[in-house]
This record gives structure tokens, C-alpha cells and sequence, in this order.
């Protein structure tokens, strides 16, 4: 719950999140009642046993910000594409300043992860945590491991799918000035390359967006489908 988008984000009251996490407890208690194993007696084995829960709960919660951050990675590329990466906006997300369209894209992908319903998903996943990794088993460090490293690779894929229409046109654009500067030297290229860069870009953008973040949404719920147990 602490690193899960929407839920565990800076600018949600501690309070709110912890109430909020404390109700899904109560929620999903019953109904993974039959896979927590008896309580050890020692405070060293109830030790071992919250770390590990803590440790699947992080790597759940990790998958999911490393998807939210093809997002920010997105938004960045097109930033340098349009001329916009100096472009410094305070993101809510990353909790730190980011360029002003991939501050844009992170907002809009939290924002689309809860009108299409995904944080059921997300929820779904911790309760289902509980039959897919056994509370007491040795944790797979090798899985988690593997996991990671392909969710990282993906995140940047989708990172640069998502991106690619602005990388087609950035290469297009300055191919265009190049040979507009090579043909006609007299003409201030870099006076009007950046105007007419910032429209393009917008352009591109507003006819990509829509395809773009619903390339996300299925990247995200597959993600997720890998881990629920009717996934």
C-alpha cells in the first residue's frame, strides 16, 4: 500500500493512507485467513515472517512504479523531441521535479488507473499474493530477481512505444531544418525551428495520446494478470 500509484502517494494524507490501509486488512483478512500459517513463538520467527511479507509487498509495489515510470521516461523523450525539456514542473508522483509533459503523463496515467478500475487489480494482486507466495515459504529471490529485470526492460519499451510518434517526428523535423539550412543559408534556422517544433509536437501529440495511453493500461493490466491467480 505505501508504494502502490494513488494509494501511497506524498500528497495523500498519512492519515488517509493509513486508515485506507488498515480497512483493506480488515477486508482481505477473511478471506486469506486459511493461507497465514500459525504464529511462531518466538519474536524472532514472527520477525522473519513480517519481513518476508514486507519483502513480497515491496516487489509488488515496486512492479508497479517501475510501470508508472515508462510514463516519466515517455514524457521526458518527448520533451527533448518538442523543446520542451527545460519545461520544470513539480511531479506529485515521482515527489520531485520533472519535465512538464512527463509530469503531465504521470498524473494522467494514475488518473486513467483508477477510472478504468485497475487499482481492483492492484488489490486483487495483494490478496492473491498470499496463495502464489505460501506466508512462511523461502522467498524466490531468483523470481522476484528475473521479474524485475523484465519489468524494467518493458517499462522502457513501452517508455519508447509510447514516445515513438514524437521520435519520428523530431527526426523528420530536424532532417527537415538541416536541409532548409544546407539550401537556403540566409534563413535564422534555429529562430524559427523551436515555435514551429513546440506545435508539431502538440500536434503529434494530441492524435497520439489516446493510442498511447491505452498501450499503457494493457501493458499495466497484463502485468498484473501474470501474478492474479485467474491470470
Amino acid at each position: 500500500m505505501m508504494l502502490l500509484p494513488g494509494f501511497g502517494e506524498v500528497f495523500v494524507s498519512a492519515r488517509v493512507r493509513l486508515v485506507l490501509a488498515f480497512a483493506i486488512t480488515i477486508v482481505i483478512t477473511p478471506a486469506v485467513n486459511s493461507s497465514i500459517p500459525a504464529l511462531p513463538d518466538g519474536p524472532m520467527g514472527m520477525l522473519t515472517i513480517l519481513g518476508r511479507e514486507m519483502a513480497i509487498g515491496l516487489f509488488l509495489g515496486g512492479l508497479t512504479r517501475i510501470m508508472i515510470a515508462a510514463l516519466h521516461t515517455a514524457g521526458t523523450i518527448m520533451g527533448f523531441q518538442s523543446s520542451l525539456a527545460n519545461a520544470q514542473q513539480f511531479d506529485p508522483v515521482n515527489s520531485t521535479q520533472g519535465s512538464l509533459v512527463g509530469t503531465f503523463f504521470n498524473i494522467l496515467g494514475v488518473f486513467l488507473i483508477f477510472m478504468s478500475d485497475l487499482h481492483h487489480m492492484m488489490l486483487m494482486a495483494v490478496a492473491d499474493s498470499y496463495q502464489v507466495f505460501q506466508p512462511g515459504e523461502p522467498l524466490p529471490i531468483g523470481d522476484f530477481a528475473e521479474t524485475a529485470i523484465r519489468t524494467l526492460s518493458d517499462s522502457f519499451l513501452l517508455a519508447m512505444q509510447i514516445a515513438s510518434p514524437l521520435i519520428v517526428m523530431g527526426m523528420l523535423f530536424y532532417l527537415g531544418l538541416g536541409l532548409l539550412a544546407r539550401l537556403m543559408p540566409q534563413v535564422q534556422v534555429f529562430f524559427i525551428a523551436i515555435p514551429i517544433q513546440i506545435g508539431l509536437a502538440f500536434m503529434v501529440m494530441a492524435v497520439s495520446l489516446s493510442a498511447g495511453m491505452m498501450w499503457f493500461l494493457d501493458s499495466f493490466q497484463g502485468k498484473f494478470q501474470g501474478i492474479l491467480l485467474a491470470g
